[in-house]
């Protein structure tokens, strides 16, 4: 899949938005991925998760395990787990908590694992769900999402793999440029987006 193929996945599923945008980072955008509507179609998931699957594969080898930041990062986990023949698992917070392996989760001794993320934007959710794996037994060679908005700059550590590398301007609330000042924002899962 080319990055103008996972592009049109998003645009088709109405999950490519513009309009005046709060990210969950506080930055605000004139773009919003919402990635849900791609993960409300199985059979969509698949595509762009096996073809991230494929690049995995590509960059680091073997994968043994997939782990993802919850909540948003399990379904693209799961399905990019499922793709490579590998198991899934995810970190999650107690409220007030950093992110950490639960319910029984590991990495074992020998096993190589890669972090899967959904969107990197800032990268903060990816540092602390790979900081969460630290001192696992197995190793955790990579990272890889679905669409880097960062342009590439957000630093995880490591090496990041992604299908599509965008360059989307995010702005603190009192640098908004005028043209998107001008349009009342919206905090997505706040209501209904437009296409959502």
């Amino acid at each position: 899949m080319t990055p103008d193929d996972v592009l049109a996945e998003f645009r088709s599923a109405g999950a490519l938005l513009e309009g005046h945008f709060v990210l969950s980072s506080g930055l605000h955008s004139a773009v919003f991925l919402q990635k849900m509507a791609i993960f409300t179609d199985p059979v969509r998931t698949a595509r762009v998760c096996g073809a991230l699957a494929e690049r995995i594969e590509e960059r680091y080898g073997r994968i043994d395990y997939v782990v993802s930041p919850a909540i948003g990062g399990i379904v693209p986990g799961y399905e990019t787990a499922r793709a490579l023949g590998a198991k899934a698992i995810f970190v999650e917070r107690d409220p007030g908590k950093p992110f950490a392996l639960r319910r029984g989760f590991q990495i074992p001794k020998g096993a190589r694992a890669v972090m899967v993320e959904d969107i990197v934007t800032t990268g903060l959710s990816s540092r602390e769900c790979l900081a969460a794996l630290t001192g696992e037994p197995g190793e955790v060679v990579g990272a890889a999402c679905l669409i880097d908005r960062s342009g590439g700059k957000a630093d995880l550590g490591m090496p990041l793999v992604a299908l599509v590398t965008l360059d989307i301007p995010n702005y603190p609330a009192d640098q908004l440029p005028p043209e998107l000042a001008a349009i009342p924002a919206v905090k997505p899962g706040s209501r209904a987006l437009p296409g959502a």
